[in-house]
């Protein structure tokens, strides 16, 4: 059992898969700083000062100054500004994630336009030339 699980790990495609999902952690990460860090302050300006990961709603009617003081005082919030930021997140994930396999499609694609090496004469051809050689 122990030596089955050995060879299934072993295996090119779950190293593949185990590396892809270490990797695509870590690029969530960069994204999310990418989108909270550099992207929002913008939108931010052009929306007039709006921050999105801020909008929320209080269910219950009670005040609060803001949704962190909301959150702590345990009262229902319907944070739907961080539901805009995910949205956000996702669709420049999307969007890089569409460019980086397109080109790796481009490569490919120019690997299997790129012509063979010339394999030489096949052994055919080198027996047909030492037959005819031979009738000479």
């Amino acid at each position: 059992m122990i030596k089955e699980f050995k060879d299934f790990i072993a295996k090119g495609n779950v190293m593949d898969m185990a590396v892809g999902i270490i990797i695509g952690a870590a690029f969530t990460a960069i994204v999310g700083s990418l989108v909270a860090d550099l992207i929002n302050p913008f939108i931010s300006l052009f929306m007039g000062g709006i921050d999105f990961a801020g909008l929320h709603v209080v269910l219950g009617g009670t005040d609060y100054p803001s949704m962190a003081a909301a959150e702590e005082a345990g009262a229902a919030v319907f944070a739907y500004g961080r539901f805009i930021m995910a949205i956000i997140n996702f669709l420049i994930i999307a969007w890089v994630v569409f460019i980086l396999v397109k080109a790796v499609n481009k490569t490919k694609k120019k690997e299997e336009e790129a012509p063979a090496a010339d394999p030489g004469p096949s052994e055919l051809d080198i027996l047909m030339e030492i037959r005819d050689s031979l009738k000479k």
